[in-house]
């Protein structure tokens, strides 16, 4: 059966449709905060010496007026450009050898440095960095490890639940995806040490890898081809704001364990959503689950408004479909199938960028508004592919396809993390290295064919055929 058919019938986007697509965008909001939270998490603030007899021991502050005296200048951060004073992060000057008196030295501090062993860091931000003391350069591989971990969560969850959503489902994955998600965020707020938060990171991850394609594959197989490239755009959006949603609690709070606990909880109420919204009927109809399809069908077309005709209801009878030996000899057929599609679809448009800016120059105004353009345009090619790819897959591997995708995407995300560590060598190196890359991509998207208005393939050999 055709399912595009069935959608001329009930409504390519009707109000049926509407009401499931907002409930399924809503933990997208959950999921792309999720995704963002390790950058405040392993944030570094700025931070100083702790500074014996110096400082008040109950209520120091980062800035104060005998700093220069008491603690060398940063040399990152203290160009000859800036007349602003930064305190060095990990070294203060010692107390010359002829001054006993346990009180603050001022006056009698010498040039000689020593490394300190605690820290008072800018209005009381407090980020894993202050909770397990990972300062100092040589310890900043840590706070990187983080994204990296994260993103290697992310490549794994792409692959697994989109397997098991080929295999069980798509609402059932969708919700345990939701709730995995939400339980190890809230476990990361109450991490004891950074191993323990770093495990909690790489299964958060697992989950929230399962959100965001499994929201969009539910959402395109919903909806009619006119409607498709909408229906990805629109989850865009929910994406965006979950993400901008994230910085601002992030500035109201000051505190990676609030910010979690904002982004990880409330997606348990989504749980709700194994009772509310429907299973894929594109899926149901592939696995030859026609009764259920079918009544997924007539409630969409009851809440439409609209009525079905007796050859699309006599389509949904039971006895009309394949046998239990004919399903699994398709399946086997279709599994033969899935790597020369996946070949196929890598040789084609599985991944493309918008070539970002790497221009640098001093001027702060003029970075923060070529990264902006860098942004629009990865985040706007991004709302691309999604569409474009699972448009290539056909129904029966389409979330194990898109989630292969993403999970070449996810190699880079991993290295990521590291690329701002290149600065230390060259400060312009990072963004060169990303833009040009970006550049390369984009070049070679203008090789990849058209899809726009095709119909979703079901099967593998329907996709050949297109």
């Amino acid at each position: 059966m055709d399912f595009d058919e069935v959608l001329e019938e009930i409504g390519q986007f009707g109000r049926y449709q509407v009401i499931n697509y907002v409930l399924i965008c809503l933990p997208v909001l959950f999921s792309a905060a999720n995704s963002l939270t390790y950058v405040f998490t392993a944030g570094v603030p700025r931070y100083r010496c702790h500074v014996p007899g110096c400082d008040d021991e109950e209520n120091a502050s980062y800035s104060a007026p005998w700093l220069p005296e008491v603690i060398p200048p940063s040399e990152q951060e203290n160009s000859a450009w800036s007349n602003t004073y930064t305190p060095d992060q990990c070294f203060m000057y010692t107390p010359e050898s002829n001054f006993t008196d346990n009180s603050c030295a001022l006056g009698h501090f010498s040039n000689d440095k020593v490394k300190c062993d605690s820290w008072i860091y800018e209005d009381n931000e407090r980020t894993i960095v202050g909770e397990w003391n990972i300062t100092c350069i040589e310890n900043q591989w840590k706070l990187s490890l983080v994204g990296t971990v994260h993103f290697a969560g992310i490549l794994m969850g792409s692959i697994v639940f989109g397997l098991l959503a080929d295999r069980f489902g798509r609402k059932l994955v969708f919700v345990f995806c939701i709730l995995l998600m939400s339980v190890t965020g809230i476990a990361q707020a109450v991490s004891p040490d950074y191993i323990t938060f770093q495990v909690f990171v790489f299964i958060n991850a697992l989950g929230t890898a399962g959100v965001y394609p499994l929201a969009f594959i539910i959402g395109v197989e919903l909806v009619g081809k006119q409607k498709r490239e909408m229906s990805g755009i629109i989850l865009n959006y929910f994406y965006a704001v979950g993400e901008a949603a994230v910085g601002l609690v992030a500035w109201l709070t000051k505190d990676w364990m609030a910010i979690q606990l904002a982004v990880s909880a409330p997606p348990a109420l989504f749980a709700l959503y194994y009772w509310f919204i429907p299973e894929s009927v594109r899926w149901l109809l592939a696995k030859n689950m026609n009764r259920k399809a079918g009544k997924i069908v007539k409630k969409a077309a009851k809440v439409n408004r609209v009525v079905l005709s007796e050859r699309l209801l006599s389509s949904f009878d039971e006895r009309k479909t394949k046998s239990e030996k004919g399903e699994d000899m398709a399946e086997e057929k279709e599994a033969q199938g899935i790597m020369k599609t996946i070949i196929q679809i890598c040789k084609s448009k599985s991944c493309f960028c918008v070539p970002s800016t790497c221009f640098i120059i001093d001027l702060n105004w003029a970075v923060i508004l070529l990264f902006l353009i860098g942004k629009l345009g990865i985040t706007s090619s991004f709302g691309v592919i999604v569409v474009y790819t699972a448009e290539l897959y056909p129904t029966v591997m389409r979330s194990i396809g898109v989630g292969t995708s993403s999970t070449v995407a996810r190699v880079g995300a991993m290295v990521a993390p590291f690329a701002p560590l290149l600065g230390i060598y060259m400060q312009a190196l990072p963004l060169l290295l990303f833009g040009i890359v970006s550049f390369i991509a984009g070049v070679l998207a203008l090789f990849f064919p058209e899809t726009l208005g095709t119909r979703l393939p079901d099967t593998v050999e329907e996709l050949e055929n297109l």
